[in-house]
């Protein structure tokens, strides 16, 4: 059987795509890269926007044009299909969720029986492993935790015995889930309250020789342990993070559910560590246009991601989940409005991201490679730059000083 395999959406679901293509591998599939020669799609669904899922049911009547292809969709959408996936052309089973078994199951397999992905594919030097699933908050505007559930974590001693295999290949390992910042607090599968910055004491005490690098945390839940790892332990942990904001005003992040920072405590947290790292990338996601956000709510945000040194941004202009509490609160914006808004926080993002490569640009830099396209090497630096080598200057290496260019 020829297998196709496609992912929307974030880290976490890379990372189950790869648990199930290791399982269908282990079955005796055959993976092909055009869904043309595939007798069967594995669609890796996402749903933490409308457009999201727009995108999945084009791809899955393409993907029944381009071919003989039976397609099963996995994933965040799946588990909240009322149907509508299951009716798409040449759509074979809707499982809601991304559980190998499951999917080789309705795939038609008799004999399952996978474990967590080791290896992951293509000889690249990064790889993901997701340390918990599932989330215990309630945004309003996140239809995730309904597709997911609550958090689950992993046990230290299972991410240690993967993360040592993942390093035999690997030259950065990247920590992913769902919340990871919560990592621990569930007090489930052997993680007995370890705290995610205890977890990366362990995993860099264990598997010295690799860099990590944290997926999406908060910023309010970077504790003590984790700044010190930023801080003192470069050449072990990324000096990168993630750290969704949504919004600037306190008065929207209440009403998108986000209880547990405001403005000022998100601002507090990060100058304090922009103060102690001298390179720092930083990120973060951004929403425009929420419902009852006023020009007053959406200038808050221009502020504080003008006075924050933010190296680039993650902007979503807000659309409606039928299935998340935002779709029924009052003073949701005109579609032109949520556009123009959107429209400045990306230009504001464009010129932070040129901002912080100009500052870059000459310096040394610690770069793990990524990627080859086109007769170049493309390596990822610690604060989240790409750099672009020509083949000939490489070495073979997976890890080695860069200057940014």
């Amino acid at each position: 059987m020829n297998v196709y395999f496609h992912t929307f959406g974030c880290k976490a679901n890379q990372y189950d795509t790869e648990r199930v293509r290791q399982a269908f591998d282990s079955g005796g599939a055959v993976v092909v890269d055009d869904p043309a020669l595939a007798d069967l799609a594995i669609i890796n669904s996402c749903t933490v926007t409308s457009e999201s899922e727009v995108k999945l049911r084009r791809f899955v009547r393409h993907v029944a044009k381009t071919g003989h292809a039976q397609t099963i969709v996995m994933g965040c959408a799946a588990a909240l299909d009322d149907g509508a996936i299951a009716a798409l052309p040449s759509v074979r089973a809707v499982v809601p969720n991304a559980d190998p078994d499951d999917v080789l199951r309705a795939a038609g397999f008799a004999n399952v029986g996978a474990r967590h992905v080791v290896r992951q594919r293509g000889g690249k030097s990064r790889a993901l492993l997701k340390i918990q699933d599932g989330c215990d908050e309630h945004c309003t505007f996140c239809a995730t935790t309904l597709a997911r559930g609550n958090n689950r974590s992993r046990s230290v001693t299972e991410l240690v015995a993967e993360a040592r295999e993942l390093a035999e290949h690997h030259a950065e390992i990247v920590l992913t889930g769902v919340h990871i910042g919560t990592y621990g607090q569930d007090v489930g599968r052997g993680a007995c309250g370890v705290t995610l910055g205890q977890l990366l004491e362990r995993l860099i005490g264990a598997i010295p020789g690799v860099r990590f690098r944290l997926g999406s945390v908060e910023a309010t839940e970077v504790d003590d342990t984790l700044a010190r790892l930023l801080i003192e332990a470069p050449r072990h942990l990324a000096a990168h993070l993630h750290a969704p904001l949504q919004s600037g005003s306190n008065r929207v992040l209440k009403r998108m559910g986000r209880h547990w920072y405001t403005a000022e405590s998100y601002r507090a947290r990060i100058e304090w560590l922009a103060e102690r790292l001298p390179v720092f990338g930083l990120g973060a996601d951004v929403i425009a246009g929420f419902p009852g956000e006023t020009k007053d709510d959406h200038h808050a945000s221009v502020t504080l991601l003008h006075a924050l040194p933010f190296t680039y941004l993650h902007v979503f202009p807000f659309s409606v989940r039928p299935d998340a509490p935002a779709a029924k609160l009052s003073g949701q914006l005109q579609p032109e409005v949520i556009r123009a808004r959107a429209r400045e926080l990306r230009e504001l993002g464009e010129a932070k991201a040129a901002a912080h490569r100009l500052r870059r640009r000459g310096r040394t830099a610690d770069g793990v490679v990524t990627g080859r396209l086109k007769g170049q090497v493309e390596v990822m630096t610690q604060d989240y730059l790409s750099v672009y080598l020509d083949t000939d200057r490489w070495d073979g290496r997976q890890r080695f000083e860069v200057i940014v260019n």
